[in-house]
């Protein structure tokens, strides 16, 4: 287990290394800079804060600066946000972002494994057509057109809900479901199709055979093993609900870190850009990590030599 997680972080700071030299070089070569606007700036004060910013330095300096920078965990100051660096951008949106995208995961895992598991109990029936044909909806509906339609319902017309904003629980509740309900619907039709094969296992016949309860052999034998490409599932997922869901939080109007990264493609605030990318893609190769151990205690078959 050792020498296995350790191989993988170092092929985890690879793909960080990877990600961080192309998104610089990718940020170089877009035209203009986060100095350009409609209204251009006199050119004695674009030289003053290219200096400040260092822009002005050979591109090779400018790498060598930025990776030196990043293994101090210092994502440099923001262009645009006076007074803030990339890391306070992080630190305040991130937590925000965080708590709409757990609740999101708690949805989508409350809802969705349960449906697939009786989707594939009752094969055929209309259980089992209707759970799907509610999973197909989930994943065909832009998670933008569902937060559209959630405002218009219950916050425009029933009054029911907040239609925007952030701070007490009942703000939570509708960004929540629009940004869960694509995972929902993907991990039910992940559960069934997995529960399918599964109970048509050898060792799942041999239990019944035993004379073991139905739902004994559901749960202990048959769930375990079946919930395997929901785990694997999980990893991505997870990294993209927590790290902000850049249009919910901008249709909910939440200050999460998504407002932060969309804000910061048309001021063109390179910094914020590259931050929040590298901070996304640690935070991914993170929990594929964790899906990985996670496989050899779910399944005991599973070995890491």
């Amino acid at each position: 287990m050792g020498g296995f997680i350790f191989r993988r972080v170092l092929s985890m700071l690879v793909v960080i290394w990877v990600v961080s030299t192309m998104t610089f070089f990718l940020m170089k070569t877009i035209p203009g800079g986060p100095f350009t606007a409609e209204k251009q700036l006199p050119p004695e004060i674009l030289r003053n804060l290219e200096v400040r910013y260092r822009l002005n330095d050979p591109l090779w300096k400018q790498y060598v600066d930025y990776l030196h920078n990043l293994l101090r965990f210092d994502l440099g100051p923001s262009f645009k946000y006076e007074d803030l660096t990339v890391n306070d951008i992080i630190r305040q949106g991130f937590p925000v972002s965080a708590e709409l995208g757990v609740l999101a995961l708690l949805f989508a895992l409350a809802v969705g494994v349960p449906t697939g598991l009786i989707s594939a109990l009752r094969q055929y029936s209309f259980s089992d057509y209707f759970s799907m044909l509610w999973a197909l909806l989930g994943v065909s509906i832009p998670s933008f057109l569902l937060a559209t339609l959630f405002i218009y319902f219950f916050g425009l017309r029933l009054h029911v809900l907040p239609a925007g904003g952030w701070g007490t629980p009942a703000h939570l509740l509708l960004p929540a479901v629009a940004l869960g309900m694509y995972p929902t619907g993907f991990i039910a039709r992940l559960t069934r199709s997995s529960m399918l094969e599964v109970i048509r296992q050898d060792y799942v016949r041999t239990a019944r055979a035993k004379g073991l309860a139905e739902i004994t052999v559901t749960y202990r034998h048959a769930l375990k093993n079946a919930v395997i490409p929901v785990v694997t599932y999980l990893g991505p997922i997870t990294a993209a609900v927590l790290t902000g869901s850049f249009v919910i939080e901008r249709i909910f109007a939440i200050p999460g870190l998504g407002r932060y990264f969309v804000t910061s493609i048309y001021n063109r605030d390179y910094t914020v850009i590259m931050g929040t990318t590298v901070f996304y893609s640690v935070f991914l190769v993170a929990m594929n990590l964790v899906v990985d151990v996670a496989y050899g205690f779910i399944d005991p078959r599973i070995r890491f030599d």
